[in-house]
């Protein structure tokens, strides 16, 4: 039967945000909104007085000025919300200031820290005196190639304070992957940690530093956060052959100084973030202060249903989006949990025991981490007691329908499961979790507040609920990119996302609308096979495939053969296991059984690995590339280039 895996009780629909802005807009504006759908269908309809309200409900810090709410309502690309309005995104994220945890900051080897809100001021005071004093102005360029510390949220804050533009890497980056993001932008600032901890490593990232700096004449101050020792040995950065000066984080700025904050133009920049990169160099996407706050409070405060006594966490590194989306909870004055490290180390119950300790009630993670607990047979709910956690969110890739069988089976069966969808392009989401609203297995809840989502043809026509197609948004939205860097006509911005589809936003997912208003992602569509004329999404397959206690992951490609595309799976099997014709011929089988003739692959070869970014996801174009002989591609934004090396020159695929 049809029936929910969960539904909010009447208590937690009464005291959820998203009601209470119900109730403000029928009082203010006349509306019925019987549900949901009419909400949506509203923010659509009104989509001026629906961010204005979003304003006033969020209580954003804002001088709106005497201008329209929207400019070129006509022109998705060149519409300008609120241009005659001043903001400073730092300002609102710094709204409270007592002794609550702000962040709370745990890492592999065991430290923790507990940072008050308070005490976040007084850092991000001083680092931002210190930005000031050596003349970072408005637009400067600030870059962190950073842990996921406290540090990396003051020194955005700090920036952000000043009008600075902030970016930022992980460590795990190589040489050239940093170089291909950093040395695009020219920061004038650099902040390093001296290295960090992984699957029980201690990585040293001062040589690497010398060698960024090297290549980085842009760069005339670096600030040592301390991490893996308590004295950072800086003399090899201070005698290095580099024009910038090497302070100590403890060393910079100026303590007991009053925090201020520019308010700038509402589509200020604020971050600069990278496209994966693993098939040319990164695109640098701009995006807007005041977008990217107007976004993020909607959907934490709406969608997540954030509030002041509530625990965020998200296992993210500062490489991915998630970050960002992360710390402008700070906004709510909600306590961020940060993790540094392997979330499989020294087991897979590691993050659960930090969900215990430290009380999470919202938890978020990615499909990849949920499949590697269950093929682990790690179950939560027999190790840890998680009595304050209400939701778990997901992405980075669509999560199966069996991995929400997982959560409600093995982590807790009271709940929000909300499987949320959008990206770095746009560092919001186009559809995810509605906190009063059910949820159905396999499906993210619904479209976001504002955004108007849809799933058309290669016409541009929306089809059914139930039918495939492309995920497009019809109408501006607040986080459109600003553009992307040196891209000073909007030309490549233009060809990447409206060209398909001039007057949409064409986000690049192969997606359906469910029947109940929800959405379900079935991959990338240049990754979307398509044998026989027929577009197949790479997550219909992958479902069926990790059901199969044999195998612990896949990717999918479509080969060019004969005249035709030709489906073919690789797999990576667990220790012990053979990939004979049997095996082979149970994959085909259930493949067929639950999808399709057309899905099942033409060949089924074994990998010892399946290459992934450094953010977790799958890189099928880069291994379809290198399969037909493209090896154009950039390993050092993979967390495990070595595994490309098996895709290459496979004597079985050219039979």
């Amino acid at each position: 039967m049809d029936q929910p895996l969960w539904q909010a009780d009447k208590q937690r629909i009464a005291r959820a945000n998203l009601t209470c802005f119900m109730d403000r807009l029928r009082a203010r504006h006349d509306l019925s909104l019987k549900d949901y759908a009419a909400l949506h269908a509203w923010s659509l309809e009104e989509p001026e007085q629906f961010w204005s309200e979003v304003i006033h409900f969020t209580d954003v810090k804002i001088e709106l000025g005497e201008g329209p709410v929207l400019r070129h309502p006509e022109c998705i690309h060149k519409a300008e919300w609120f241009p005659e309005a001043k903001i400073n995104f730092a300002e609102n994220l710094l709204r409270f200031c007592d002794d609550q945890p702000a962040l709370i900051s745990a890492s592999e080897n065991g430290l923790l820290r507990n940072i008050s809100y308070r005490e976040l001021h007084e850092e991000v005071a001083r680092i931002a005196a210190g930005l000031r004093q050596i003349g970072i102005e408005p637009g400067d360029r600030v870059a962190a190639f950073m842990p996921n510390l406290p540090e990396t949220v003051i020194a955005m804050l700090a920036s952000a304070s000043v009008g600075a533009v902030f970016s930022s890497c992980s460590p795990d980056f190589g040489i050239t992957g940093v170089m291909d993001r950093f040395g695009q932008i020219e920061p004038k600032v650099l902040i390093t940690a001296d290295g960090y901890f992984y699957a029980g490593k201690t990585i040293d990232s001062m040589s690497s530093i010398v060698e960024v700096l090297q290549k980085l004449p842009s760069v005339y101050i670096v600030l040592v956060v301390p991490y893996i020792g308590t004295q950072p040995n800086i003399k090899n950065l201070q005698s290095a052959k580099i024009s910038a000066r090497v302070i100590l984080w403890s060393q910079f700025g100026s303590a007991n100084t009053e925090l201020t904050f520019i308010r700038l133009p509402f589509a200020h920049p604020l971050y600069i973030l990278y496209s994966s990169g693993t098939t040319g160099s990164p695109k640098c996407i701009v995006h807007g202060a005041g977008g990217t706050l107007l976004q993020h409070l909607k959907e934490h405060i709406l969608h997540v249903d954030l509030h002041r006594n509530d625990r965020l966490f998200y296992f993210t590194t500062c490489g991915w989006m998630m970050w960002n989306w992360l710390v402008s909870a700070l906004a709510t004055g909600a306590t961020l949990i940060l993790y540094d490290g392997s979330p499989l180390h020294p087991d897979p119950g590691v993050l659960w025991r930090l969900a215990q300790d430290q009380q999470i009630t919202v938890f978020g993670t990615s499909p990849k981490y949920i499949k590697s607990l269950e093929k682990a047979n790690y179950n939560p709910r027999e190790h840890v007691s998680l009595p304050r956690l209400r939701t778990v969110l997901s992405t980075g890739s669509p999560l199966s329908a069996e991995s929400f069988d997982f959560i409600y089976r093995e982590v807790k069966s009271d709940l929000q499961l909300a499987s949320i969808s959008g990206g770095t392009d746009i560092v919001a989401c186009f559809c995810l979790g509605n906190p009063i609203a059910p949820v159905y297995r396999g499906e993210i809840q619904c479209a976001a507040l504002g955004m108007a989502t849809d799933v058309v043809d290669a016409q541009g026509h929306s089809v059914a609920p139930c039918e495939k197609g492309e995920l497009v948004c019809r109408q501006p939205f607040p986080s459109i990119p600003l553009g992307f860097w040196n891209d000073s006509d909007n030309t490549k911005f233009k060809i990447a996302y409206f060209s398909r589809y001039p007057g949409f936003w064409h986000h690049g997912d192969y997606a359906e609308r469910t029947a109940h208003g929800g959405f379900i992602i079935h991959g990338r569509s240049d990754a979307v096979l398509n044998p026989g004329g027929v577009r197949i999404g790479t997550a219909e397959i992958y479902r069926q495939v990790d059901t199969l206690p044999e195998i612990l992951e896949s990717l999918c490609i479509g080969q060019q053969w004969q005249n035709d595309v030709r489906v073919v799976l690789f797999v990576r099997l667990r220790d012990g296991v053979v990939l004979d014709e049997l095996l082979k011929a149970r994959i085909r089988s259930v493949i067929r059984s639950n999808t399709t003739a057309r899905h099942v692959p033409a060949k089924i070869l074994e990998v010892d690995d399946i290459p992934r970014t450094l953010s977790g996801k799958i890189v099928e174009l880069a291994v379809r590339n290198i399969v037909h002989g493209d090896l154009a591609i950039d390993t050092d934004a993979l967390e495990n280039p070595a595994a490309l090396l098996q895709f290459q020159n496979r004597a079985e695929l050219a039979e």
